[in-house]
């Protein structure tokens, strides 16, 4: 099958959170598969065309029109993929050139991903690769279906298009005039992405695709409610018939205690409790706590902002420590409001709380590595992946039953069996307190359950090959229809 793939993002070219991770793993887990053909196309952002270790050759070049605009677009060939996946990015200066550090948050980003989503497209009918499926992915890559129907159906008259969405918080708005400025469809696609008289490209996506997938099983019905679906819930729910869920995998090539190069001691299911603490030792005074082995060390690694459940955890910090034995270490960077709370809060204890308030993927993996605990109390989870990479570790992890997380990690009893961590339902602190109870109850009282609880997590196949698996029966069921 010739299955192209389209996104905003993808490591290790360049990434900004979970979509690089799925844009990595993702198109070599198709590629893997016996007799398919499988193109990823990326922007040319400046910090990949300045990057030596991606050498690339110029095998086309074109103009795309954008309203009254013409734009020069090349398409550059990555030569050292060696996976099978086929790379290509899209370059122009203009839109993809050097603009700081940051890949999105410019005024005319609207405009940047039209070009992009156009330009694929034109790309694949100049390279002469003509996709069975095109698979694109958020609100970046949200015009790729509405394009494909108005104007490129001609060109790519089998080809049929899936859209992924990651994240239905950022849905691609512009205004009204943004529809014939920069757009230039046909005026009958107008409805399709008129929102109360503005223009949301997802909304556009999801009527205009032949299927729509997100990232977990859960978050796919949980869209259809308006707590979740941030004005989307109707237009969601008309789309039901064509709606599912695939929960993504992890690299557990790359995400492996036997090997990872970043670890003090290496491990694996059979030898983690020697292994897990040699590693918390290191990672206790790399951190600045005190050397303490019967203690349990909880942890998260994660943006600091509010969707992330930090509320929660703000409201319960100080009394679970002053109730518990208990370490609690926090990495990440992000809203203001938190970074100073768990500075203040490591300064109130400091023989019980670190924070580090950085980006430092080394010491994230030595956390995953060391920590007994992983806290994820997220008020929505598309599907979440850091949960995984605790469990592939060995670490317990502790979330809110949302999204992915709900369906990566089952509930276990007060005995640590029957799941792989503890949940809670209602999202608010108390719930929060009583499953992180829970889990120290059984790590203070219980530590043969506990232990059998983390063989249980690393034991478990959070590889891509199943979701691949399922993504390659979704391609097969939109060709038959």
């Amino acid at each position: 099958m010739k299955i192209a793939i389209l996104a905003s993002e993808g490591a290790p070219y360049v990434k900004s959170g979970g979509l690089g991770d799925v844009m990595e793993a993702l198109p070599a887990a198709l590629a893997r598969i016996p007799g398919n053909e499988v193109y990823l196309f990326l922007p040319y952002y400046h910090k990949i065309k300045e990057n030596p270790a991606y050498p690339t050759e110029r095998i086309s070049f074109f103009d795309v029109r954008l309203g009254w605009r013409e734009q020069y677009a090349g398409v550059m060939r990555l030569t050292n993929r060696t996976d099978g996946v086929r790379v290509c990015f899209i370059d122009n200066d203009y839109y993809f050139g050097h603009r700081g550090g940051a890949i999105y948050g410019d005024l005319d980003d609207g405009e940047r991903y039209a070009f992009f989503s156009k330009a694929c497209l034109e790309a694949m009918d100049h390279i002469a690769f003509y996709p069975d499926v095109i698979q694109c992915n958020d609100w970046q890559t949200a015009l790729v279906p509405t394009y494909l129907k108005a104007q490129y159906g001609s060109r790519f008259p089998f080809t049929k298009c899936m859209y992924t969405i990651h994240n239905i918080e950022y849905q691609g708005w512009a205004n009204g005039s943004f529809f014939d400025d920069v757009l230039g469809l046909p005026w009958e696609y107008r409805g399709c992405m008129d929102m109360n008289g503005s223009v949301n490209m997802m909304k556009g996506a999801i009527e205009t695709c032949d299927l729509v997938t997100t990232v977990s099983e859960t978050y796919s019905r949980e869209l259809m409610y308006p707590y979740y679906a941030h004005g989307l819930d109707g237009i969601i729910a008309g789309a039901a018939w064509k709606l599912t869920g695939i929960t993504n995998g992890i690299d557990v090539n790359t995400f492996t205690p036997e090997t990872d190069p970043n670890l003090p001691a290496h491990f694996n299911a059979d030898t983690f409790s020697a292994g897990k603490a040699a590693c918390k030792a290191a990672l206790q005074r790399e951190v600045g706590l005190p050397e303490r082995p019967d203690v349990p060390l909880m942890v998260m690694v994660t943006r600091l902002a509010g969707h992330k459940g930090l509320d929660l955890l703000c409201y319960i910090a100080r009394r679970l420590l002053w109730e518990e034995e208990c370490q609690l270490l926090i990495l990440g960077t992000g809203e203001k409001q938190y970074e100073n709370f768990f500075r203040d809060l490591a300064a109130e204890f400091p023989d019980r709380v670190s924070a580090k308030i950085t980006f430092n993927l080394g010491l994230a993996a030595r956390i995953y590595a060391g920590a007994d605990i992983y806290l994820m109390p997220s008020k929505s989870e598309p599907c979440g992946l850091s949960q995984m990479n605790a469990m592939r570790y060995g670490t317990v992890p502790v979330v809110h039953a949302t999204g992915g997380l709900k369906d990566t990690v089952p509930p276990c009893d007060e005995n640590g069996e029957g799941g792989l961590g503890f949940t809670f339902q209602s999202y608010n602190g108390d719930d929060f307190l009583g499953a992180l109870r829970r889990c120290l109850n059984l790590y203070h009282r219980n530590r043969d359950g506990f232990r059998a609880l983390q063989h249980r997590d690393m034991i478990q196949d959070f590889s891509w090959d199943k979701p691949a698996g399922r993504y390659m029966e979704l391609f097969h069921r939109m060709l038959n229809r």
